[in-house]
């Protein structure tokens, strides 16, 4: 199954005899404590207006764990309260999901990614978010359903830990999602220090879709991919960004392209926080 949908293809879903699970995880990555503006708040976003039928899932508390003990500012949730969380949206893993955001689709790809992760068959990401949808908006929170049946199993492969990022970026590639500054290390907004792991390369999540939010075509993305060193066959990719939420959305882009790739949950943010790991810098892998 493709791992994204258009808006159009959504409405006729919905509108279908066996509607998918509707997931709405608006989310962006909050500045509030460096420039004292009010933090984004998804769900009042959700209640002022959302897809019909869609059920909000707060990515920092259910598809996240507590930041802090090691892992990075998005750990791994803990998988019976992730289990839960999607028990109580509806999800059953009988029942195709699609999950959408505002439109940057990172969160949503983070969804995506844990609900793959832990074996759910059947998940898409709305391809451009809320911005591509041009059917009617429902205000309010959606009443609670019958919940569903999910029960996450996690895959063996799939999931990278800081050991294995580091093995990966000389055995085999492991891409970085952050704008190209950020792994360069002329700047570093958010964690201790900026840089690279070392073998890592350069390939900023924003080069995978146009103007329009929307990914840009398969044909494209394999291109791309191709470029950096990434195929559909031989080698191991692997990919982290900061915290493992715009890494979850270029794994999906390399879906698309029909590559599987793992995804390094902790990234930089966890790298970073370990003194004792090396760091690189400068436009080359190294």
């Amino acid at each position: 199954m493709n791992a994204i949908i258009t808006a159009s293809d959504l409405a006729g879903e919905l509108a279908g005899e066996h509607p998918p699970v509707l997931l709405d995880v608006r989310w962006q990555l909050s500045t509030a404590k460096a420039t004292g503006e009010p933090a984004f708040d998804g769900r009042a976003e959700y209640v002022a207006g959302h897809v019909p039928g869609a059920v909000f899932v707060d990515l920092d508390t259910e598809l996240a764990g507590h930041a802090g003990a090691g892992g990075g500012r998005h750990p791994l949730p803990d998988l019976a309260a992730f289990g839960a969380a999607m028990r109580a949206a509806g999800v059953s893993a009988d029942r195709d999901v699609v999950v959408y955001d505002g439109g940057q689709g990172w969160a949503a790809a983070r969804a995506w990614w844990l609900l793959r992760w832990t074996g759910h068959p059947s998940v898409r990401v709305l391809d451009g978010g809320l911005a591509a949808w041009d059917g009617p908006l429902k205000e309010g929170a959606r009443t609670p359903g019958e919940p569903g049946t999910f029960e996450p199993a996690p895959g063996a492969t799939g999931l990278l830990d800081a050991d294995g990022a580091a093995a990966l970026a000389r055995s085999g590639l492991l891409l970085d999602a952050r704008a190209a500054e950020r792994y360069r290390g002329d700047v570093e907004p958010i964690d201790r220090v900026g840089g690279h792991i070392p073998g890592a390369v350069s390939a900023p999540t924003t080069e995978n879709v146009g103007a329009d939010g929307r990914f840009r075509p398969a044909a494209e993305l394999t291109d791309r991919f191709k470029a950096l060193g990434a195929t559909g066959g031989a080698g191991e990719v692997g990919v982290y960004c900061g915290s493992g939420v715009s890494g979850a959305h270029e794994v999906l882009a390399l879906a698309v392209a029909g590559i599987d790739a793992q995804l390094y949950v902790g990234s930089w943010s966890e790298w970073s926080a370990d003194t004792s790991r090396p760091v690189a810098t400068g436009p080359d892998p190294q």
